[in-house]
């Protein structure tokens, strides 16, 4: 781990024991297994087997080795550079990558899309004839040999070992092959672009120079003017401060070359970005914060695609860049613009977040609890970035975060109860254990940052279930609620259970009922409105919808349901409330969102004895146009108070982005709070 080179790391990839004590031999390897392939993706490995192919090309040039089929130009070398330079890079992460033939991993890195099919064609078929060949050549006179004949005899010997009755058709096959194989090196190998923009002509290509200090202050402001940064004594303050942080100077002379060269590509971008003094500091930050562990300036240097979207994410959203910032594994998401703007839907989450975990033994819970957290930050980055490049609907984007956190919570569940039947050596196979969720996770409408409003439930069970019941759910709050090195999955908020904070931290179904039915106050009735089985057995799933629904259809006397329902809200506002003169609360202040969610909650606890179907949904546009439909709301009122929940929900989504109060100008919204109001009075305040 100190010592090892990357020569050395690539060697190992082929390494098995073969003789002796073969299970140490195993033991060795495995111990080796973290020094090889690394956890994140290692784009040094890149650089490292440039620099060895560098080596080797000087020795065939030296040499006069352009006919050896193993070193030479197009030949076995470069495709075994080609396969292992992805079993570096990407194996730490990708297990089914460690494996020795080339042949296989080719065929595997074609199935995993890191290569495309015809290059996996091209370099297995030239693999395969360029064998065959070594084959021939070293069958001769049985000796070690890579070099092609120059004698007219030996190469027509040659020629009709491989299947061809002239040389002149061997070589044009062998041309071939080692011609394909030179492009696909030459793509994957390509010293990455703009190493000279120093000195371009484009300002925004020569601020190299302000990075490597080789102009005077005046210089250097003039040239970031001209580079379009309109503060350039702060743009020029912040990039030597980057440069003179700690983190900067403490790296090896590896790490700051690699730095000097990716800073000038760094900056010429943020020159080109929409607000470059904006862009700037967001992404000087994170890349102090991620400096000193050079793969991700490598996976920046090298992927000039990665580098782009990480600047236009930054410009887009300070919310992103410091996501970024705190999770550089990331910055992984951003090689591929196909899949980082293109959430994946529920089914497609449920796959990838199975095959990640998967990958981890089951005894492996610290691995565990980081692999949700890094499935929930990938996918929550996907959507963000979706939504801020405008191509993904306000509703489809909470759909999207609730699903992850559907998913998540499912496959939480799941780890947890493996881990107390190993514990308690237990093989119950139906745990009559189910997750319930409140508010947006109920609602399905979870925003970026949202926390998890969450209810346990257990059938009455018998002997020690109780306690069972308990462990389970503290251990699913753990794994939830865990600090860890990528951060915490979900805050979590268990208040809305029975009894509240006093009350049991997992209820049974029948005490649940009770509380409900005799205990319960009307807003936790409300609340009730929005809940909805998430997770766990299916079985109490349906009891807790028949119970909410029976409670939901109860008979309330109008008055007392109003008072009620009034009283909760003015005591919310005045707690809760942060806007101020000229300035519009969006979640709380009057003819806000909490108003509408208050006037829906409201008109399903006053109708729903009459019209039972207003239980079906728990999301509130889904609920106004039932209200609408069943002549409760006029269609005009229903598609004013959707209209205000859309805007103000859309505004939530931008502002969180950007990381702002949900706090805007008192007009901003004006006619949208007129008609929430409006119809706040006409419902509730005004008596209906």
């Amino acid at each position: 781990q100190s010592q090892g080179r990357e020569w050395e790391r690539y060697a190992l990839i082929k390494a098995r024991p073969i003789a002796g004590d073969l299970a140490a031999g195993e033991t060795l390897l495995a111990l080796l297994r973290p020094f090889v392939y690394r956890r994140y993706l290692d784009y040094n490995a890149l650089a490292a087997l440039r620099e060895m192919k560098a080596m080797i090309d000087r020795e065939v040039r030296r040499k006069s080795l352009q006919d050896n089929i193993k070193i030479g130009p197009g030949g076995i070398r470069e495709i075994e550079f080609i396969g292992q330079a992805f079993q570096l890079i990407r194996g730490g992460r990708e297990p089914a990558l460690r494996v020795r033939g080339i042949l296989e991993v080719l065929q595997r890195l074609g199935a995993a899309g890191h290569l495309p099919a015809h290059a996996v064609h091209n370099l297995s078929a030239a693999y395969v004839f360029l064998r065959r060949t070594e084959n021939r050549l070293q069958a001769h006179g049985d000796r070690q040999t890579h070099i092609l004949p120059g004698d007219e005899q030996g190469r027509l010997r040659l020629a009709l070992s491989m299947g061809f009755s002239r040389w002149q058709g061997f070589a044009t096959a062998l041309g071939r092959h080692r011609r394909r194989v030179r492009e696909h090196f030459a793509g994957v190998f390509a010293a990455p672009q703009g190493e000279n923009t120093a000195t371009a002509g484009d300002p925004r290509d020569r601020l190299g120079d302000v990075w490597l200090q080789a102009l005077d202050d005046d210089e250097a402001r003039e040239r970031l003017r001209r580079a379009g940064f309109v503060d350039a004594a702060e743009a020029l303050r912040r990039i030597r401060a980057l440069r003179d942080s700690y983190a900067c100077r403490a790296l090896s002379n590896e790490g700051r070359q690699r730095l000097d060269r990716l800073m000038p590509l760094l900056l010429a971008a943020i020159a080109a970005a929409p607000r470059p003094d904006l862009t700037l500091p967001r992404v000087l930050d994170l890349i102090e914060a991620v400096a000193r562990r050079t793969t991700y300036l490598a996976l920046l240097e090298e992927n000039p695609m990665a580098l782009s979207q990480l600047v236009r994410l930054c410009a887009a959203s300070p919310w992103i860049a410091q996501m970024l910032s705190a999770h550089p594994l990331l910055l992984d998401e951003l090689l591929d613009p196909r899949s980082l703007y293109a959430p994946l839907d529920r089914e497609a989450l449920a796959k990838e977040l199975s095959a990640l975990l998967a990958r981890i033994a089951d005894d492996d819970q610290e691995q565990q609890l980081e692999t949700l957290r890094y499935f929930k930050q990938t996918n929550v980055l996907r959507v963000a970035a979706a939504d801020l490049m405008g191509s993904m609907p306000l509703m489809e984007v909470s759909d999207h975060l609730t699903a992850i956190a559907e998913v998540t919570l499912q496959q939480t569940l799941a780890l947890a109860l493996r881990h107390l039947r190993k514990r308690r050596r237990t093989k119950r196979q139906n745990p009559g254990f189910a997750i319930i969720g409140y508010g947006k996770l109920g609602g399905m409408e979870l925003g970026y940052g949202s926390d998890l409003d969450l209810v346990f439930l257990h059938d009455t069970g018998r002997g020690d279930r109780a306690g069972f019941y308990f462990r389970l759910g503290q251990r699913i709050i753990h794994m939830l609620n865990a600090h860890t090195p990528a951060g915490v999955l979900y805050e979590v908020d268990m208040r809305l259970r029975p009894s509240g904070a006093s009350g049991l931290l997992v209820s049974s179904l029948a005490a649940f009922a009770h509380y409900q039915a005799h205990e319960a106050w009307t807003w936790e009735h409300q609340a009730l409105v929005r809940a909805r089985f998430i997770t766990g057995d299916p079985a109490i799933g349906r009891r807790f919808g028949e119970i909410r629904r029976e409670i939901l259809c109860r008979h309330r006397d109008p008055e007392t349901l109003r008072k009620d329902v009034l009283e909760m809200r003015e005591r919310m506002r005045r707690e809760l409330s942060r806007g101020r003169k000229g300035r519009f609360d969006i979640k709380q202040d009057r003819g806000g969102l909490a108003d509408i969610e208050f006037l829906v909650q409201f008109g399903v606890l006053r109708w729903a004895h009459e019209h039972p179907q207003l239980t079906r949904w728990t999301d509130n546009l889904r609920l106004l146009a039932d209200f609408a439909r069943h002549g409760l709301l006029k269609e005009s009122q229903a598609q004013a108070l959707g209209a205000a929940y859309l805007a103000y929900r859309g505004a939530l989504h931008r502002l969180a982005l950007q990381e702002r109060a949900a706090i805007v100008d008192e007009d901003e919204f004006r006619d949208h709070r007129r008609q929430v109001t409006a119809l706040w009075q006409q419902l509730l305040a005004g008596g209906q």
